[in-house]
């Protein structure tokens, strides 16, 4: 068997087209069984966001499953396929296990290191394991990642620099202020990233928001997420005064705020410093209100300049993961090895423990004398015999079964211990099994049964957060 990843994202395609390939939330359980019906689909997660929308996926066969997959994508986003091929990538095996681990753990993302991926994708795979479309390999694989992108976040400072204007906004004050505690904030205008920054300065300790807009409404409605107050824009203007904070971003045509306005705002706050962010773009505050003492102005560019620095900062931390995640890959390997010598451990067990039974039953006809404790304990200790010369023989194979030729020694352990029979006879029953399931379940009741049960066998499919 073999795990793809098959997907389209912010960087292979524009807004416009990944907006076509959105799935809402409530239609995923049907598109998870649809998937699961494609042919050679035996496992499959879906994880759509705005960003991405990637398929994961364990097949029983590479040979047309590309095809396969893009006739499910074709029937059920109803768009022919000529219209997104060229925006689809498609990963196989490794290069497919490194991607999803890269993807949970927040490497491939817009903003290095964001954690709101983590949760998309476990949500994703609980969905996915609610309705049965995970098995054996998936159930491993992405609980596997998400514990990894968990240890990741803990164990660097991928997660710690500012990324985004809003961040950086912070950023920049806590080398004023050293900390926020008590301190007043000033918003003019109510758009959205006034809000962000807002939001993060209010979580570092800002003490009162004061809200200045042209429309009072939507001063109310943004001061009230913060318990602060709402005002006019020349009503804000004229709080300066009593402000430490100002963020501004109005959309005004000419500046908002001017040299002159501020230096009387200085005089009456006795030359207390005041630390302003423009990220109105035209500006909303005049360039030459910086160079007034005790005034610290920063616009947009050079809040971008620290995100960047930061991105940079994150981009060496990537690094530890990315060899984080070489190991993990590695155990995963290791792990699917080991599930081929399974079934024969498992045989081994079974016709011991028949073979002891049927001692036993014939010793206790040959000796009807023994009572009931004497009967105890020789099942007991014989039982302990059959276990003991077991040991080694299991502990090995499970060793070779990792190694280069792990089959050649799987296959020569079954035929050792002539194991071919208890093999057949086990590979016949889960036929019939799932013979009569088929026959008797509806398609979401044999998708849950397959969950519960933990099928040995696993596809795909992950739609992507970027």
């Amino acid at each position: 068997m073999h795990i793809l990843a098959v997907g389209l994202n912010y960087r292979t395609a524009p807004v416009e087209v990944r907006e076509r390939f959105a799935i809402a939330e409530q239609a995923l359980p049907e598109a998870l069984q649809q998937l699961k019906a494609t042919k050679s689909v035996l496992e499959c997660v879906i994880v759509a966001t705005c960003n991405r929308t990637e398929i994961y996926v364990v097949v029983d066969r590479l040979h047309m499953c590309g095809h396969f997959i893009r006739s499910f994508m074709e029937k059920w986003f109803q768009i022919p396929r000529q219209e997104f091929t060229n925006y689809l990538y498609i990963y196989e095996d490794d290069r497919a296990l490194e991607h999803l681990f890269q993807v949970t753990s927040g490497l491939d993302s817009m903003v290095i290191g964001e954690t709101q991926i983590l949760g998309q994708m476990k949500d994703a795979f609980l969905l996915a394991q609610e309705y049965g479309a995970t098995g054996t390999w998936f159930n491993m694989l992405f609980k596997q990642a998400i514990t990894m992108a968990k240890r990741a976040h803990a164990e660097t400072t991928i997660g710690e620099a500012a990324v985004s204007v809003s961040y950086a906004a912070v950023e920049l004050g806590k080398r004023i202020f050293g900390q926020f505690s008590k301190k007043k904030v000033l918003i003019l205008g109510a758009g959205k990233m006034s809000e962000l920054t807002v939001k993060h300065l209010y979580a570092n300790g800002a003490d009162e928001v004061i809200v200045a807009n042209r429309t009072l409404t939507r001063a109310e409605q943004l001061a009230s997420k913060f318990n602060g107050r709402a005002c006019s824009i020349q009503g804000g203007i004229s709080l300066l005064h009593e402000v430490d904070i100002v963020i501004s971003s109005t959309g005004a045509d000419g500046f908002v705020l001017d040299v002159k306005q501020v230096q009387e705002s200085m005089k009456k706050r006795k030359n207390r410093p005041i630390f302003m962010i423009d990220i109105a773009v035209p500006r909303d505050l005049d360039p030459a209100i910086g160079s007034i003492p005790n005034v610290f102005l920063y616009d947009i560019d050079d809040l971008e300049g620290i995100v960047e620095s930061n991105l940079e900062l994150r981009r060496k931390e990537a690094t530890k993961i990315d060899a984080m995640i070489a190991k993990e890959i590695e155990a995963f390997r290791q792990w699917l090895k080991t599930l081929g010598v399974s079934p024969v451990i498992y045989a081994l067990q079974q016709k011991s423990a028949q073979i002891h039974q049927d001692t036993m039953e014939s010793l206790f006809k040959k000796l009807p004398d023994l009572d009931e404790r004497q009967a105890k304990v020789i099942r007991k200790l014989t039982k302990s015999i059959v276990n003991q010369m077991l040991h080694d023989p299991i502990l090995r194979i499970k060793e070779m079964a990792v190694e280069k030729n792990g089959d050649e020694a799987i296959e020569m352990f079954t035929q050792i211990f002539a194991l071919e029979e208890q093999m057949e006879k086990a590979e016949a029953e889960e036929q019939r099994q799932n013979k009569a399931h088929e026959q008797t379940s509806s398609p979401e009741m044999r998708m849950n049964e397959r969950s519960s049960a933990g099928s040995k066998s696993g596809f795909a499919w992950a739609t992507v957060t970027k």
